[in-house]
Order: structure tokens, then C-alpha cells, then sequence
């Protein structure tokens, strides 16, 4: 069974409050990355309906993929951080 430590529980609490924070500029610049290169990609042709849809889909699960990689990712390195420091 694994043990829990409070300091540990605490640490990965601020590191999902860290993730929060950090997660709006870090999506805001991927989303102006991917529709660069999709303008690059069009230039000189509109976009159809399927593929401006499909392009929102994309970017709604890459928010959510980031959204997951960050809270997972900063909650662990929390709990191990102040688990390791306080004991």
C-alpha cells in the first residue's frame, strides 16, 4: 500500500494551482503556432467548412491533452518535491 504524506498531498496541490496558471499562456502560443502554419499551409485558399470544423477539433483536443500533461505532469513533481524535502 502507498503512503501518503500531507507534505506531499499539499505539493501537489500547489503544483496543479502552478499548472492552472500556466496553462492559458502555453495553450494561447501552441494555438498561434498551429493556425500560423495551417495559414501557411492555405495561403491563397479559403478554407472549406470540414476542414476550418476539423481544425477546431484538433486544437480543442490538443487544450485538453495539455490541459491533462500539465496537471498530471506538475501535480507529480509537487508531490515528490515537497515529499522529499519535508520527508
Amino acid at each position: 500500500m502507498m503512503d501518503l504524506s500531507l507534505a506531499g498531498l499539499i505539493g501537489a496541490f500547489i503544483g496543479t494551482a502552478i499548472a492552472a496558471v500556466l496553462y492559458a499562456p502555453l495553450v494561447s502560443s501552441l494555438e498561434r503556432f498551429l493556425r500560423a502554419g495551417a495559414a501557411c499551409e492555405s495561403a491563397g485558399k479559403s478554407g472549406t467548412v470540414s476542414e476550418q470544423e476539423t481544425s477546431r477539433l484538433e486544437i480543442s483536443l490538443l487544450r485538453r491533452g495539455v490541459l491533462a500533461a500539465d496537471i498530471i505532469a506538475f501535480a507529480g513533481f509537487g508531490y515528490w518535491l515537497a515529499a522529499t524535502l519535508v520527508g
